[in-house]
């Protein structure tokens, strides 16, 4: 199977990796002293809005079930 460079299937994968890598990254600031609240704030912010495109994309490319 060839993915289009623009496809969605290709940008769920982005999506996918940039959120894993977002947990790491907040992972290890989280063993940091003192911890750096609004950075974690904006780490936490933007998993959480990965979080939701990756829903919006997942929905975009499951067919309708059929009524």
């Amino acid at each position: 199977m060839t993915l289009n460079l623009n496809s969605p299937q290709r940008r769920l994968i982005a999506l996918r990796i940039e959120h894993s890598d977002l947990d790491a990254l907040i992972d290890q600031a989280a063993e940091k002293q003192p911890i750096d609240e609004l950075m974690m704030r904006r780490l936490k912010k933007r998993r959480l809005a990965l979080r939701d495109e990756i829903a919006r994309v997942e929905a975009d490319l499951s067919p309708d079930e059929p009524a």
